[in-house]
Parts: structure tokens; sequence; C-alpha cells
């Protein structure tokens, strides 16, 4: 794990907590040698504050994308709705908000890296999603699109997966926040986000979509362009 924190009593909490539950830890205390820290080594996981000196959480976040898929959990001190869903937007895979539960991050983190891990062999349904242009590969965790391959972070891949083995199927937002994270809890915003994340690398026209659409009322449904197979 990386902790990035300038606060250095949240950083000690952090880590104590992590540690506990059996992780290896190393923290940093701003962005610039964060990603100084990950390009050196690059971790299982993120822990990253949004309000950091220098390089802030966001900027470290949209760096880290751009090179790698590591899964981020970000922390912010802000509560309105637009901080948080911009950190969904540079390609955070969780967040809390300060103050928060040391207990609630290391479940966070815990489910995070079990959702990410989910790309090794020991997974049973390897098997390729095809709709029209459109492939997922379970086994090798990659989708492409025209034969080019999308660049996915690893909750955008498992509601794609999702999607495309429920064809037709209306699904709410909290119904897909339970099924393809395991969350009973959190803030729905996170889905809008991620499908509108998702749209934008696997519609034509995202403010136009033919595949990922909104069902108005309920929440969204996968339509198949193509003919939809699964092979072993």
């Amino acid at each position: 794990m990386l902790v990035v924190d300038d606060d250095a009593t949240i950083a000690e909490v952090v880590t104590t907590y992590l540690e506990r539950a059996g992780f290896s830890v190393r923290s940093c205390a701003d962005g610039e040698s964060a990603l100084k820290a990950a390009a050196d080594s690059l971790p299982d996981l993120v822990v990253l504050d949004l309000m950091l000196p220098g390089i802030d959480g966001l900027e470290v976040c949209r760096q880290l994308r751009a090179t790698s898929d590591v899964p981020v959990v970000m922390l912010t001190a802000l509560g309105e709705e637009v901080d948080r869903v911009l950190g969904l937007e540079v390609g955070a895979d969780d967040y809390l908000t300060k103050p928060f539960s040391p207990r609630e991050l290391v479940l966070r983190v815990q489910s995070v890296i079990r959702r990410s891990g989910a790309r090794d062999d020991s997974v049973p349904s390897q098997k390729e999603l095809v709709d029209g242009d459109l492939r997922l590969n379970r086994a090798s965790h990659e989708a492409t699109r025209s034969g080019e391959l999308l660049s996915l972070t690893t909750r955008e891949f498992d509601l794609l997966a999702y999607f495309m083995e429920h064809p037709g199927i209306a699904f709410d937002r909290a119904k897909l926040m339970e099924q393809v994270w395991g969350w009973s809890f959190g803030d729905q915003s996170t889905v809008t986000v991620h499908v509108r994340r998702l749209r934008e690398k696997i519609e034509p026209a995202p403010s136009n979509p033919v595949r990922l659409v909104t069902v108005w009322g309920l929440g969204y449904r996968w339509d198949p362009v193509g003919s939809e197979t699964t092979s072993p």
C-alpha cells in the first residue's frame, strides 16, 4: 500500500490500521514524492488525499492513471458532491470523506483489492464476451473496441462485464453497486460517474448511447448492437 497524506496524524492512523490488516505500507506527504514512490515500485493500491501541497491528489491520480491501473482510494475533507465526482472522474476507484472510520477504510481497501485481484486464473468465468466490435476477455482482463485496447479501470471493467453478461435487463444504481462492487451502502453517484466514463470509451456517440442506455426513472440497461456470444 502507498498512503499519501500531508496530515501526519491521519497518515499514521491509516498506516497502523492497514498494517494491522496485514498490508505492507509506505507513506508520502506530498504529490511529487508519491509519484516518485509509485514510479520506483508500483503499489497494489494507493490511499490518496485530495488536498496535498504542490501537486494535488487529482493530478496525482491523473498521472497514475496515465501509466497504470493501480487502484486508488481517495480521501477528501471536502463534502460537496462535485469534489467526490471529480475524484471518480479522474480514475479513483473509491473515496471516503473526512472524518472517516479507519475500520471502514480498511474494508473499502480490501473490497477494492478483491475486485482488482479478480483478474487471475482462479476466476471461474474465464470467457470472452462479444457484442459487435466490442470484446471483453475475463482471463486477460482486457477489453477491445474495433481491435483497439480500451483503457479501463478495474471498476469500469467490472461494470462493463456485468452489463455484457446481463443484456436487456434494467438495473437501478443501488442494484449495480451491490452486484458489481459488493456495496450495500455508499453514494450512488459513483455508478453515474462510471457509466458516463464507460460510455466515453465504448459508445461512438457518448451523448447518444446505443449500448449502455438510460432507463428513465430506474437506471441503466445494456442493449446489444451485435450478436453476443461467450466462449471458454
